[in-house]
């Protein structure tokens, strides 16, 4: 998905928040159970923003009109490289309706894990706060 990527690539987190579903499911390469929500799975991904150092993505696979995407990427987290994935897949208003995330090898999703519990209050404070704005 094209204005994903360019979201991303551009730090434009607000513009990524857009691209979300209401109800979008986000699947952790690091947690068992999926997120659901537009206000964690934000707050998830400013995290990972913070978290990840020198991200790229490499590689798209999908047709630009299909719903089902995939996003080839590079990063670092501390002194350990990734390789991942972001496997998205589009609702019927072309809304991200869920994402899930993969990453390689075993010690760098250790490190991610690690770092992004670190970032654990800190994710829940950020969905808290969005969560109760959009109830207005």
């Amino acid at each position: 998905m094209r204005a994903f990527r360019e979201a991303v690539e551009a730090h434009d987190l607000d513009a990524v928040e857009a691209l979300l579903a209401d109800d979008v499911v986000f699947s952790s390469p690091v947690v068992f159970k999926p997120y659901r929500g537009r206000a964690v799975t934000a707050a998830i991904l400013r995290a990972v923003e913070r978290v990840f150092e020198d991200f790229r993505y490499e590689r798209a696979i999908g047709e630009a009109d299909g719903r089902d995407h995939a996003l080839l990427f590079t990063a670092r987290v501390g002194d350990r490289e990734i390789g991942g994935c972001d496997v998205l897949r589009l609702d019927a208003s072309g809304r991200i309706a869920e994402l899930t995330v993969m990453v390689r090898p075993l010690s760098g999703a250790q490190a991610l894990q690690a770092a992004m519990a670190e970032q654990f209050e800190r994710i829940a404070r950020e969905a808290e706060a969005a969560g109760a704005r959009s109830d207005d």
